[in-house]
């Protein structure tokens, strides 16, 4: 399983005083050393935290896979197609929201999601779409021409009780399943947690977890490389079960 670390709130920290530091960059090169499989940034539209200047630097200078997340605005499928990140998922947005709140509506968006799928990938961008764990939303997935989805995992991860928790582990891998079986590779990702994390790793079907708050708060404390460090112990004994 590959772990894509995702690094916007480094960027956060630099926006709230407008200044030059912390650079992502630089915690893009220690997420690579750390051995994590890849980097996911979100550009927002409202360039609340990753800006411009950050995705062409990430770009140029890492290694590993890129990750870039985006809506289907066209100022930003325009970047994207300049930039040619080795992913890109593409994320519903909401300049009100904190974070991402849902998956993409897959169903009411098709037109629009096949026509920016059709972008990315005359680019050589692989394309996977953030949704909920939705057979309707999977098969729509499968039919815009994207190569993969990222499964929400938040109702999960917001879950209050155990019950509900399992409740919504098992929807999150009847949709693996179910994707995998239309040739989809299935990713996931949203409110997973050094505490949370391991039933969703354990999903065979899920090749990719990208997870971002939870490793950048505890780098606080222990640094980066060793936050991502203990996450990828985490996800590594979950598969060895």
């Amino acid at each position: 399983m590959e772990l894509g670390v995702n690094i916007d709130h480094v960027a956060t920290i630099r926006e709230a005083r407008k200044t030059n530091e912390p650079e992502p960059v630089y915690a893009a090169l220690l997420v690579q050393e750390a051995l994590a499989d890849g980097i996911t940034i979100h550009l927002r539209e409202d360039r609340r935290h990753i800006q411009d200047k950050d995705v062409y630097q990430i770009k140029e200078i890492i290694k590993i896979k890129l990750n870039l997340e985006m809506s289907l605005n066209n100022e930003i499928v325009d970047i994207a197609t300049d930039v040619e990140p080795n992913q890109a998922t593409l994320v519903p947005e909401k300049r009100q929201e904190i974070t991402t709140e849902g998956g993409l509506d897959v169903v009411s968006e098709f037109d629009r999601v096949v026509k920016v799928t059709e972008r990315l990938k005359s680019k050589n961008i692989f394309v996977s779409l953030f949704i909920d764990p939705i057979e309707e939303q999977i098969k729509k997935a499968k039919q815009s021409g994207a190569n993969a989805i990222e499964l929400h995992t938040g109702a999960y991860a917001n879950a209050k009780t155990e019950k509900e928790r399992m409740l919504e582990l098992n929807r999150l891998q009847d949709a693996a399943r179910y994707a995998k079986s239309l040739g989809l590779f299935v990713h996931a990702g949203h409110g997973l947690t050094y505490e949370n994390v391991k039933p969703v790793a354990a999903t065979g079907e899920i090749t990719e977890l990208n997870i971002g708050h939870s490793i950048i708060a505890k780098s606080i404390f222990v640094g980066i490389k060793e936050a991502v460090r203990l996450m990828r112990l985490l996800i590594q004994e979950a598969r060895w079960r």
